[in-house]
């Protein structure tokens, strides 16, 4: 027998309400849960959402800093009923939201949300990022809905809190359908060092914000499109480490599409005659192999601290032809005094680093095979190669031998 939806589960619903998801119409769409964690005691917080396509959902993150004036915002999600709450509450502790600030030109997964955040708070200065870009029509930003009296340009008219805050850009890099320009942030009081994309760290166990919605897991950790989907934790484990591999390959090595009539012979099997589990619709076979590859992606045993590394797409999409400027930008982080954990945007934060780890990342770029073309590589790369094709981006030697 279904179960009946309670008064407290409609409320719920209500906060975690996102009404401008058909904008960008990403998994979980309209609704949007939301994990706040204090990362460091009375300074940073970090709130987290999931987000994705299909299923293949990951982690976003909002970071939340405290400074003398107030609070800083860096790369906002969503801002639902819940995430209002939440700042209410810190504000009424540690002062109010006096900046918000988006650290990405390109990201509109980070974009989207600034309006409506720069809406709830009036009187905060909004920070953008140089180079701004839209699709499929350039618009200035009051067309887009940010704030034409409050909102300024990172390095062109200044940085906020520049006494409490150290600012590094990752570009500006033509992409030829825009611009990649993405700026790093150190709180200095605590050492932590936020980012948004180019710099991932990605745990073998399920980031716990995760489990809001352990649904995406549970998909994919099936074998066939008519196994139920069961509960529990080596389930959820793994089926986080194939949306990780799905999430930075699109289409990982180890995956084989089965044949049509086999799909569809699978469909509305008993206990699969559902939306959450597409009726059965499961057009996946995870060859062997697929473990050893996700927990070399993660780069940690189950309970260690995952490694920080270069996000898969980006490096084969944005950094293909920028390797120079990556690892230049690796070795300007380093050279930043009291680094002491990183906070991306996405995946598990925070993660400890310091400056030689940083320094040994900038010199391993250098010399390792980059962007490879091969293997779980292989779509990523033909995706480039059509860009380049077409000539939506733009080529140089490299692009020459490929």
């Amino acid at each position: 027998m279904p179960k009946l939806a309670s008064a407290d589960d409609g409320q719920l619903r209500r906060r975690q309400r996102w009404p401008w998801w058909p904008l960008l119409p990403l998994y979980p769409y309209g609704r949007r849960r939301t994990l706040v964690r204090e990362l460091v005691p009375d300074q940073v917080w970090a709130f987290e959402q999931v987000q994705g396509v299909w299923y293949v959902a990951v982690p976003i993150r909002m970071t939340v800093l405290r400074v003398r004036a107030g609070l800083v915002l860096y790369a906002p999600v969503a801002p639902t009923t819940e995430v209002l709450e939440a700042l209410a509450a810190l504000e009424r502790r540690y002062g109010p939201v006096c900046t918000i600030v988006l650290p990405s030109a390109s990201g509109l997964e980070h974009k989207l949300p600034v309006p409506a955040m720069a809406r709830a708070y009036p009187t905060a200065t909004v920070w953008v990022t140089a180079h701004q870009w839209s699709f499929p029509l350039p618009l200035p930003l009051p067309w887009l809905g940010f704030p034409a009296g409050r909102t300024r340009v990172l390095l062109q008219d200044g940085v906020p809190h520049g006494d409490e805050l150290d600012w590094c850009p990752l570009g500006p890099l033509d992409l030829g359908l825009g611009t990649f320009l993405e700026i790093a942030c150190l709180h200095r009081s605590t050492g932590s060092l936020l980012v948004t994309d180019a710099l991932v760290a990605i745990s073998a166990e399920p980031p716990p914000v995760m489990a809001l919605d352990p649904t995406p897991m549970l998909f994919h950790a099936r074998e066939r499109g008519d196994e139920p989907m069961e509960d529990s934790p080596e389930r959820r484990r793994r089926g986080w480490l194939r949306l990780v591999l799905f999430a930075n390959y699109l289409r990982p090595g180890p995956l084989t599409i089965p044949p049509l009539k086999e799909v569809l012979g699978q469909a509305l099997a008993p206990g699969c005659r559902s939306p959450q589990s597409h009726f059965g619709l499961y057009p996946f076979r995870w060859q062997p192999g697929w473990q050893a590859q996700a927990e070399a992606l993660t780069g940690s045993a189950l309970g260690a601290d995952p490694v920080p590394q270069v996000a898969a797409v980006l490096e084969r999409l944005v950094f293909v032809r920028a390797r120079g400027a990556l690892v230049q930008w690796l070795q300007e982080l380093a050279r930043l005094k009291g680094v002491k954990q990183l906070i991306p945007a996405h995946y598990s934060a925070p993660v400890p680093i310091s400056a030689e780890q940083l320094r040994m990342m900038a010199l391993e770029l250098e010399h390792r095979n980059w962007a490879p073309s091969q293997g779980s590589w292989s779509l990523l790369a033909a995706i480039d190669g059509s860009l380049l094709a077409l000539g939506l981006v733009p080529g140089d030697e490299r692009a020459a031998k490929h």
